[in-house]
């Protein structure tokens, strides 16, 4: 479903080029659920961002359902990626002058795809299986941040994507609300069968992955 080949990203910089990530190949079936693994600084964000189709590979490939993404227009990427790849990150995103209902719905509706009255009515039950049926009114500034990223998961669902990439969607939530970030998380891999690949800097939070990914200094580790 996933497939990195020899994955390499160097960012030129005053001082020199840095490696921030060198030669990662890595392969993930439909419906798994793998941990990336790393001290903060290792690479792993900057891995994420290539495989989402955010940050072209300096070097590699990454096949999508056997797509090349990085192969593709820059405007048949974006819309490869609005279709088949949802994005949790730390900051939840959603605009502020946007009900939580609308939050959810954009993505599906900037595709015109389908009517809005069905895009709608699909945010809502994502809204409700977050556990948020009681907030499609609501505006993101009147709910926790633990309810924004679950919002924010339910907007990453909106159009049904093949590839969920969660980058640390914990590292600033208490413990409860981190409990329920990954309950959301693994039910969405377990029972809607979404590919998930999350990104941590924290073990306790990757023992529910299929497979586990270690990354030290931009490279695999052992």
């Amino acid at each position: 479903m996933l497939e990195c080949r020899d994955l390499a990203k160097t960012y030129r910089t005053e001082r020199g080029p840095v490696d921030a990530v060198r030669g990662v190949s890595l392969t993930l079936p439909a419906g798994g659920f793998a941990a990336v693994i790393g001290r903060s600084g290792s690479g792993k964000s900057s891995l994420l961002a290539m495989i989402g189709g955010l940050s072209r590979p300096s070097v590699g490939a990454v096949l999508l359902e056997g797509q090349d993404i990085w192969a593709l227009s820059d405007d048949a990427l974006a819309g490869f990626r609005n279709r088949r790849i949802g994005f949790v990150l730390q900051a939840a995103g959603l605009l502020a002058s946007l009900r939580l209902l609308d939050n959810v719905a954009l993505p599906a509706l900037l595709q015109r795809h389908e009517p809005a009255a069905q895009v709608y009515e699909r945010a809502e039950g994502l809204l409700a299986a977050m556990g948020l049926a009681g907030y499609p009114d609501a505006y993101p500034g009147e709910i926790s941040a633990g309810e924004q990223r679950r919002a924010a998961i339910a907007r990453a669902l909106i159009n049904r994507p093949a590839l969920l990439l969660a980058d640390e969607p914990t590292a600033d939530l208490d413990e409860v609300s981190e409990a329920e970030i990954m309950a959301a998380l693994t039910r969405v891999n377990r029972e809607a069968g979404t590919t998930l690949l999350l990104v941590t800097h924290a073990l306790a939070l990757a023992e529910a992955a299929d497979q586990v990914i270690h990354i030290a200094n931009g490279a695999l580790a052992a």
